[in-house]
């Protein structure tokens, strides 16, 4: 009979809905009886109302064979794909790999394993980890710093996050068992060793990146960016300040924290971040200065530090910033060859001889001429290259004759124009509109047809100059176009991958560090570009899909890697990075403690 019954179930369930129906029944006695019964709802044919048809009748309820009831539900559970637990609670059946699993096996989550894997492998393939072991085994270090720098130059690459958010918060995401066992004293400590022997281990790094990929470092770029502080004094105030009890009075006296030019519109206190790099844009090396330094004196401390690199013979790329004639002199010492961009609108020399000396412009591409102007003779000979960008000429043309057409709007809403009128001073302090304008003898202010014409001869145009003889006119023009590469490099340091900024440190070496580390990141991040031509945001979205997943037994944890994508492997492959075993690494729980 339960056989039957079930087989109806079974069939009818697929159709319409079954339930368990209860009855009563009073007795002469008063008593009342109930029956359980098995039943469905259709529809009646002639009103179309549900009504219950009886499937089977169970009899009493307090007679009935509640183990054959029971044998029932089982049955039906299982034909559900439910399990009945004790005391009949309805839970959700175990699959047949369920079933196989160990109930001792227990899965505690899963770690980031990708991006480490490739940033530990070319940490290693460039020779910076075994660097920093040297430094650490010179300096009789027994706790692995190498390990902490490489943990916080990977937390850049992955998610910037401070020192304190690197150990307590980034570490316990990601597989990296050999960073484990560091404590947060660690990091710090390790930052100082960097700092102390920075100079060593960026030349052996670089010389170990030229020798991998056979770089030919004929050109080197240089520039500079400013990082600043979320603070309101700098170094020197923190300290006058704690003087009068208001401040901690460990705070140093000589900061790198000072205000200056800031090239991010900001008037914090900032720090100046130098940056030399081959054409490839990997980092050669970086430098640290206080805010309130000047571009051009920085040329000195660069060309002291990289005595001795070998680099005499290449070609010094930078910016009008960097062009002074005492810097010209120091970059020619020992035969070093320059190529700098010169202030066309300040320079005398260049606005009355350069850029006026007819000639031949040299089409070197769509949208950039090139022509080559010597000045004086002998020692005194100055070798110029003028170029000329015909679709920059055109916009700045354009933009001037707006500008110039929101000036004639303005004075003609304006009877008087005297200068020392507000809206008049307004446009003479604009950086946009002063230089077209002028204040005639009688004070009062007017468009100056002169500075316009002026400005015209300058449109689309910048110059170079060079003490290289050996420097062709359009390498010169490209070499100095390639200038472009310092600042995406600096782009991706600041604000795009890597964060250099903001910076919670305040001791002068931590600053220091903590600019080598983001350094650091760069190096790999533009090895990983140059070898597999994708951009690090596209690598470490792809990486991101290959993960560690931990178990956890009574005795042991282990963790097991998942099967990587096809762009995975295709990435590791390019990176000729191997992939590791199915099981990465089993722990006795034991032993542990």
């Amino acid at each position: 009979m339960i056989v039957i019954i079930l087989t109806c179930y079974v069939v009818y369930a697929n159709h319409v809905d079954m339930f368990i129906r209860t009855t009563k029944r009073k007795n002469r006695d008063g008593s009342v009886v109930e029956y359980l019964q098995l039943a469905h709802n259709v529809r009646h044919p002639e009103t179309r109302k549900p009504t219950a048809q009886i499937i089977h009748n169970f009899g009493r309820a307090d007679l009935i064979d509640r183990d054959a009831m029971m044998r029932l539900c089982q049955s039906i559970a299982r034909a559900c794909g439910l399990e009945l637990e004790v005391g009949g609670t309805a839970v959700p059946g175990r699959t047949s790999l369920e079933k196989t699993w160990p109930a001792e096996l227990k899965l505690l989550g899963s770690r980031q394993l990708g991006p480490v894997l490739v940033a530990e492998a070319l940490w290693e393939r460039l020779g910076i980890g075994e660097a920093l072991r040297k430094v650490a085994a010179d300096a009789n270090c027994q706790v692995p710093y190498e390990r902490a720098l490489f943990a916080m130059t990977a937390n850049r690459l992955c998610e910037p996050r401070s020192k304190l958010g690197v150990w307590d918060r980034w570490l316990p995401t990601v597989h990296l068992p050999s960073c484990q066992g560091l404590k947060l004293d660690h990091f710090y400590e390790a930052m100082d060793l960097l700092h102390a022997s920075a100079g060593e281990v960026e030349k052996t790094i670089f010389f170990n990146t030229a020798n991998l990929f056979n770089l030919e470092v004929d050109v080197v770029f240089y520039d500079t960016t400013t990082a600043s502080f979320e603070i309101d004094f700098e170094d020197a105030e923190l300290v006058a300040s704690a003087e009068g009890g208001e401040e901690d009075l460990s705070r140093p006296v000589s900061g790198l924290r000072k205000r200056g030019k800031s090239k991010n519109g900001t008037w914090n206190p900032q720090v100046v971040v130098a940056l030399a790099v081959t054409r490839e844009g990997f980092p050669v090396r970086s430098w640290v200065f206080p805010g309130n330094t000047a571009d051009v004196t920085t040329i000195e401390t660069v060309k002291q530090d990289l005595r001795g690199w070998q680099l005499n013979r290449c070609l010094f790329v930078a910016d009008a910033g960097m062009n002074s004639e005492d810097n010209r002199k120091r970059l020619s010492l020992g035969g070093g060859k320059y190529l700098l961009a010169a202030r066309a609108g300040s320079v005398k020399e260049i606005k009355d001889e350069v850029l006026t000396r007819g000639g031949r412009y040299k089409k070197v591409g769509d949208n950039l001429q090139v022509k080559e102007v010597e000045i004086g003779t002998g020692v005194l000979r100055r070798r110029y290259f003028v170029c000329f960008n015909p679709r920059e000429a055109e916009r700045q043309n354009l933009h001037r004759e707006s500008v110039l057409e929101e000036l004639r709007q303005e004075l003609d809403r304006h009877r008087d124009w005297d200068a020392t009128a507000k809206w008049a001073i307004e446009l003479l302090a604009s950086q946009r509109t002063r230089r077209y304008l002028g204040i005639s003898k009688a004070g009062k202010i007017f468009i100056d047809t002169a500075k316009i014409e002026a400005a015209r001869k300058h449109d689309g145009k910048w110059v170079l100059i060079t003490n290289d003889d050996t420097l062709q006119a359009e390498d010169a023009a490209t070499g100095y176009k390639n200038l472009l590469i310092i600042e995406r490099c600096f782009r991706t340091m600041k604000s795009t991958q890597i964060h250099m900024t903001p910076m919670y440190h305040w001791l002068p070496r931590r600053i220091e560090a903590h600019i080598k580390i983001c350094v650091l990141a760069l190096l790999l991040q533009r090895v990983a570009e140059f070898m597999t031509g994708k951009t690090w945001g596209w690598l470490h979205h792809a990486l991101a899909q290959f993960q560690a997943t931990e178990f956890e037994t009574p005795s042991h944890l282990f963790f097991r890697r998942n099967e990587p994508p096809e762009e995975v492997l295709s990435t590791l492959k390019t990176l000729k990075i191997s992939i590791p075993k199915p099981i990465l690494e089993i722990v006795n729980r034991h032993s542990e403690a």
